[in-house]
């Protein structure tokens, strides 16, 4: 059996450590689009979901239709929200990968 080896768990938190920073440095640069209404409405989104911009189509705003323009926002959102979690799986799972060794 093998013993207990403190210098191995602290590379290996200083690892993990180091891969945390660096999937929070991905997260803000990672930058997405969502739209609704065929482009009536686009929001661009960062890896961290914080809404950026949203830009409305000067023709869908005109109709005067609250209500419409209040649903096109949000499924325009959830759907740059949707490509952020779709992203970050890919990223993630990417630098997950390499850590297989370690806890194998």
């Amino acid at each position: 059996m093998g013993g207990f080896d403190p210098h191995q768990l602290q590379e290996m938190m200083s690892q993990a450590k180091r891969q945390y920073e660096d999937l929070q440095k991905k997260m803000q640069e990672i930058i997405v689009e969502g739209s609704a209404g065929g482009g009536a409405v686009t929001v661009k989104m960062n890896g961290q979901k914080r809404l950026l911009q949203v830009t409305m189509d000067p023709e869908a705003v005109k109709s005067g239709d609250i209500e419409m323009l209040q649903d096109l926002v949000t499924a325009a959102v959830n759907s740059a929200s949707a490509r952020v979690d779709e992203t970050l799986q890919s990223t993630v799972g990417g630098m997950l990968g390499g850590m297989g060794g370690m806890f194998g």
